[in-house]
């Protein structure tokens, strides 16, 4: 700075305040993440008494997969307005663990939505039988919208009709529950392999070779494969093909394989079809993975690649003692018990693709049952519904968990951590054939579960390709 120069002080901008947001939940936010209470930060929720009474009807169901999420929603809800008084629940009560830096904590209100009746400067949805609880609820935020013009109220819902219906009665923001995407769009997800065009080793600046136990690895440095995880496979147009061992700050570590090894492999006499399939039972084989993912369409195989692998290593290798095959049984069959039998015989009709894959692998024995019937009985197969499988704990046990992608990641969360020592586990789904109103590709437990888990050095993803039913299969899966 010269001597002639003057030193110009600037005003300060003052910061706007940030702006504190209402939200209205409805009953299915929190039904699909019971701490949906938590994720709104600063801002101020409001839980209509309809929601409450939806919630009180849903928890003693007590063989629904969402009669557990009704409670904990319940006592979550419980636990921050135990203390206050009538007047502070209807005002607004600070939620714990939501203040953000520089800023006091959210609130959360219950709204006595019992009282209101129509008021002809508020629109307001009559109590039609069938939609009374929805109305009630969108009644809510437009009266909260009409008191407050000036701020932001929001319905937050996960049911796209009822979005559609708040709009069309004047709701200026209607949102669904995000917190629960990891993904803008579904073809980003994690595949469990890289295709890399040309050679791959003439993109490679530099790299070292360093032997770890029984096992060559090559270290490159992390800016050549920005995408890396680890466990997943990386190939060329060459014949280069190669593993991922391990991700740090700076480097890769890439364990070299043939793909004649990876396509030599072998499960209770099954050989895989494609490189996907076979990459899937490396995974599978792999002692330092803990937990497989298997996604890809119907007819690509991952439920017999997770069946042969758990015959083979129970029966031939000895590396568990049991079998459990579990799967979410269908709305209309929430309450098995009006089938008969034992737990695994009622859930026979929902599992009778593991028969099929069973008399696929013993297909040409001379006695077909009686092989697949002594199998189940040395394998140890157990047949579970999921809803039953909560609060138990699963040792030295090979777990396939079948038909995840219906499931919000908390019933995944909830199954997942019932995996004790010693015991693996394989969750299978196809996204394309979602069947939950509430959930979508991009909010599937089983999408959370691929982006979640994928930078863990214990688990593996795989989306396997290829129809190999039959080419009728193929031309409805990419046709139809």
């Amino acid at each position: 700075m010269d001597s002639g120069s003057t030193l110009r002080v600037e005003k300060p901008t003052p910061l706007k305040p940030a702006i504190k947001k209402t939200y209205v939940l409805d009953t299915n936010v929190l039904l699909h993440d019971p701490m949906a209470v938590t994720a709104f930060k600063q801002h101020h929720l409001v839980i209509p008494m309809t929601v409450l009474e939806e919630l009180d009807h849903i928890k003693d169901r007590h063989d629904k997969t969402v009669s557990r999420e009704a409670r904990i929603a319940i006592n979550m809800i419980d636990k921050v307005v135990d203390a206050a008084s009538p007047q502070e629940i209807q005002e607004g009560v600070p939620v714990p663990g939501t203040a953000l830096e520089n800023y006091s904590p959210g609130t959360l209100a219950i709204y006595p939505d019992q009282r209101l009746s129509a008021d002809s400067e508020v629109p307001y949805l009559d109590g039609t039988p069938d939609q009374a609880n929805d109305n009630r609820i969108i009644n809510v935020a437009l009266r909260l919208q009409a008191e407050n013009p000036n701020e932001f109220v929001c319905l937050v819902t996960k049911d796209i009709n009822m979005r559609i219906k708040a709009k069309g009665s004047g709701l200026m923001h209607v949102e669904d529950y995000r917190r629960d995407r990891v993904l803008d769009d579904i073809d980003l997800l994690a595949t469990g392999y890289e295709h890399l065009s040309g050679d791959f080793w003439s993109t490679i600046s530099e790299v070292d070779t360093l032997r770890e136990d029984d096992c060559t690895l090559h270290r490159i440095p992390r800016k050549s494969l920005p995408q890396a995880y680890p466990n997943m496979f990386v190939h060329d147009d060459q014949e280069f093909m190669a593993f991922v061992k391990r991700v740090d700050r700076d480097y890769v570590y890439l364990r070299c394989d043939s793909r004649d090894s990876l396509m030599n492999k072998r499960f209770w006499g099954l050989a895989p079809r494609n490189l996907e399939q076979a990459m899937a039972m490396s995974l599978l084989d792999d002692d330092a993975v803990d937990m497989t993912v298997m996604t890809g369409p119907a007819g690509s195989g991952k439920t017999l690649l997770a069946l042969a692998y758990g015959l083979h290593a129970i029966l031939e290798q000895r590396k568990f003692s049991k079998l459990i095959v579990a799967r979410s049984t269908p709305p209309i069959a929430e309450d098995i018990g009006f089938l008969p039998g034992t737990e695994e015989e009622k859930m026979a009709p929902w599992l009778a693709a593991f028969d099929d894959n069973l008399e696929i692998l013993h297909g040409a024995d001379e006695s077909c049952h009686g092989s697949i019937s002594y199998v189940k009985e040395r394998a140890n197969i157990q047949f579970k519904s999921l809803n039953f499988m909560r609060g138990r704990s699963f040792n030295n046990a090979y777990v396939i968990i079948d038909e995840a992608q219906g499931l919000t990641q908390f019933q995944l969360k909830s199954v997942i951590s019932r995996v004790g020592a010693d015991s693996k586990i394989v969750v299978l789904g196809n996204l394309a054939q979602i069947d939950n109103k509430y959930i979508s590709p991009l909010t599937s437990g089983l999408t959370y579960l691929v982006e979640k888990s994928k930078a863990y050095p214990h688990a593996g993803i795989m989306h396997v390709n290829g129809i190999v039913r039959s080419r009728l299969a193929a031309f409805a899966e990419e046709n139809l």
